[in-house]
């Protein structure tokens, strides 16, 4: 399996020991598990804000009929002068 060595500071480090002792762990899989959260947290962000472009390009009429200030405003700052 592929490793990465990351280096810490002398205070994360000891942050890290004690944190991973307080939930009975060990360090590797502390960090391990905080990797493995953000990258999920990352991937449900990429696909919220997926899902909401497929929405609002749906029903790009209606948002441009509801908030039209903005669809001026969005249009001349998208031409060529």
């Amino acid at each position: 399996m592929p490793a990465l060595n990351v280096e810490f500071s002398d205070r994360e480090l000891a942050d890290l020991r004690r944190i991973a002792k307080e939930r009975g762990t060990s360090m590797k899989a502390l960090v391990r598990e905080a990797a493995a959260a953000d990258i999920a947290r990352h991937r449900a962000l990429q696909e919220g804000a997926e899902a909401f472009r497929r929405f609002f390009e749906g029903h790009a009429d209606e948002f441009a009929a509801a908030f039209p200030e903005d669809e001026s405003h969005t249009k001349s700052e998208g031409q060529d002068a």
